[in-house]
Formats: C-alpha cells, sequence, structure tokens
C-alpha cells in the first residue's frame, strides 16, 4: 500500500519523523508498506522548516507543493490545488495528516473529494472549544471528515465520541512528538546563546510568543513582554522570535538589558534551552507537552488549551491574557511551589510504532 504523509508546518516536523521511521521498519519486515512525503511548503523559511529535516533526519519529501505565504483561504487553496494534481496523478491508499495547521485540513479535504481516499488523522479529537483559532476550525473540519482516528489523551477520545465517532476508528495510541522528543534528548545542543549570555542551569526564563491575540496589537505584546521582565527576579529571558512576531517587535521598540531577542531555533537547540531552564512561559500548545515530558515549570499565556492533561497531569498552567496573572505566577515558581506533574499516559516513546501497527492490520498486511 502507498501512505502519503502530510507535513506543511514546523510542528509537523517533529510528529512525522517518528512515523516514517516506524514504517520503513514495517517495510524492511517484508510488509507491503510504502509512505510518499508531501511537503506542502506552508512553512518555507529554512529556521521553520529546513533545519528539521536536518536536524531530525527527515528523508527529502517526495514532493514539494510550495505553497509559500498567503491568507488562510489563499493558502488553503494552493495546498488543496497541488495535492489534488498529485492525487490525480497517482492516488495514494491512505493519506496521513498530523496536527492541526492548515495543511492538515486542506490535504484532508482534498484526498476525500479525489476518489474518497482514505484519512488517517494524527492527533485527532483535540479541541481548545475556541472558535477564533484558526487551528480549532482546522481541527474539527479535518475530524470531521477523516476514517480513523490516532488519538493523544483519554480526553481526546471523549471528544471524538461526543461528535459521533464510532469507538472502532479510535486509537489512543499516545503522542508522536514525545517520540521524537526521548529519541533526540541525547543529541539536544547548546545554542550560541547559552555563552553569549553567561546561561546556567534553571537560572533563566525561556519566552515563546506568537499567537495572534498576543502578538497582532503592539501595545498588548509590549505589556505582556515588560510584565514577564519585571516578573522574571533578574533571571535573563531568552526570546526566540517567531517571524509573525519579529515584525511586530520592529515597531514597539522594548529593550531590556535581562530580554535577549534572538533568531528561531532550531529543534535541537530549542529543546536544550528548555530542558534546562527555570520555566518556559509561552503560548503555544506543542511546547505545553515537552515542558510536561521534562520536568519544567510551563506558564501558558492563553484562556484555554487543547492539551489539558498538560495542566491536569503535567507541568502546564494556565494564565490567561491578562498581564496582571503573570507577577504571581513567577512569585509561585520562585517560592518553589511549582507543581511536579507527571507524564501521561503512553507518552512513552513507543506512539508510532503503535500507529503503523495498527495501520497493517486495519489493511490486511499482517
Amino acid at each position: 500500500m502507498l501512505i502519503d504523509i502530510i507535513a506543511g508546518a514546523r510542528p509537523n516536523f517533529i510528529k512525522i519523523a517518528p512515523i516514517i521511521e516506524a514504517i520503513k521498519l514495517q517495510s524492511a519486515a517484508g510488509k507491503d508498506m510504502q509512505y510518499r512525503l508531501v511537503h506542502t511548503g506552508q512553512h518555507y523559511d529554512k529556521k521553520m522548516s529546513g533545519d528539521f529535516f536536518d536536524q531530525l533526519n527527515i528523508p527529502n519529501p517526495d514532493y514539494n507543493l510550495e505553497a509559500g505565504s498567503g491568507t488562510q483561504a489563499e493558502q488553503t487553496g494552493k495546498i488543496m490545488i497541488g495535492y489534488e494534481r498529485l492525487l490525480l496523478e497517482k492516488p495514494c491508499d491512505l493519506c496521513i495528516v498530523v496536527g492541526d495547521v492548515t495543511s492538515t485540513m486542506a490535504c484532508s479535504i482534498a484526498a476525500k473529494k479525489i476518489n474518497n481516499i482514505n484519512v488517517a488523522h494524527v492527533e485527532g479529537g483535540i479541541r481548545s472549544g475556541d472558535w477564533t483559532m484558526p487551528e480549532e476550525i482546522n481541527r474539527i473540519v479535518t475530524d470531521s471528515i477523516s476514517d480513523y482516528f490516532f488519538t493523544t489523551s483519554v480526553t481526546a477520545n471523549n471528544n471524538l465520541r461526543k461528535s459521533g465517532v464510532p469507538d472502532e476508528k479510535i486509537f489512543f495510541v499516545g503522542n508522536t512528538m514525545i517520540d521524537t522528543l526521548y529519541k533526540q534528548m541525547p543529541r539536544f545542543t547548546k545554542p550560541p546563546i547559552w555563552d553569549d549570555a553567561r546561561l546556567e542551569e534553571r537560572n533563566y526564563i525561556i519566552m515563546t510568543l506568537h499567537r495572534p491575540a498576543n502578538v497582532d496589537n503592539g501595545t498588548k505584546l509590549k505589556e505582556l513582554i515588560s510584565e514577564i521582565v519585571r516578573a522574571s527576579n533578574n533571571l535573563p529571558v531568552i526570546f526566540p522570535v517567531h517571524p509573525r512576531t519579529a515584525k511586530m517587535l520592529d515597531t514597539i521598540g522594548i529593550s531590556d538589558c535581562n530580554l535577549h531577542v534572538i533568531d528561531p531555533l532550531g529543534y535541537l537547540e530549542f529543546n536544550y534551552l528548555v530542558k534546562n531552564a527555570k520555566a518556559i512561559i509561552t503560548d503555544s500548545g506543542g511546547i505545553t507537552e515537552e515542558a510536561t515530558v521534562m520536568g519544567v515549570p510551563c506558564m501558558t499565556l492563553r484562556e484555554n488549551t487543547e492539551r489539558p492533561e498538560t495542566c491536569t497531569l503535567g507541568t502546564n498552567e494556565l494564565l490567561g491574557m491578562d498581564p496582571g496573572n503573570i507577577a504571581p505566577a513567577f512569585r509561585k515558581l520562585f517560592s518553589g511551589n511549582w507543581k511536579k506533574g507527571v507524564i501521561p499516559e503512553l507518552w512513552d516513546g513507543k506512539t508510532a510504532e503503535r500507529i503503523v501497527n495498527k495501520i497493517a492490520i486495519i489493511f490486511g498486511l499482517s
């Protein structure tokens, strides 16, 4: 059978790497299982795309749809047109989409409209309940037309059941992002900022911000950053800047001797910093998962999360978007009262193996 694996944005690359490896193992064992890696080109900057292929040992894409930048509708349209063209030339037996980015939704729609190709959604069923997030729309649309759902949590299973998905289509397997984390942890690499800022273990803060509600308004962004720096107890605050955020930073003119604004980091360098940080403050969902597994205190500047297990079990706490909530959270951190957390069920580094084994059974390959 031929499996298309779709990747288009930074989080996708982290999630597909172990799936590709698991398929190769099945193929080497004599199973009729081949894959075709389709890069949609949603992220095309080297720091957001190319470096991940190099660091995670992901093979070069078989196809690059080169969607590039644009509005939500423009990107969606370009990806659908490109993927439809590929499927018309040579259809696949199964399309695997991961996560909740534009590429996930666009390729699942194209696959279903071309000969009703089977779609498997890895990380299906996660919900924030916030319809102002483009990712939430992507999740709901993708789940509404997928055939198989590989989930990260019991909460995701229940979300799918509530929407009418039968149990035989839901497979609780764990988290492929954590597969990659465990495999790559021994290879984490000290970035230049470590020596440049004279960083020490557990003696600095990592900050990442990219969601429109936090970064598109210059006044709001300046207030958030200023409050984080003030609350950080004079510790260095390391801020790898997402391209979206960089544009706004140029206009607000914020600076502080403890604030270190740097370019986006590769996977190995960024997670070296996370693993050794005192804490991370972010508005990213994926980072909360990695912080939970590494036992690093995590503060999320959002009102909701599609990954509630990082709060109920892990090291993450939702602060909301009020800058006034930042200082109390840091006081809790510095008092030593931050929760320790535990690792969620099946986040054990074997998720991709379970996914591919299940696919082999579904399609009669074992």
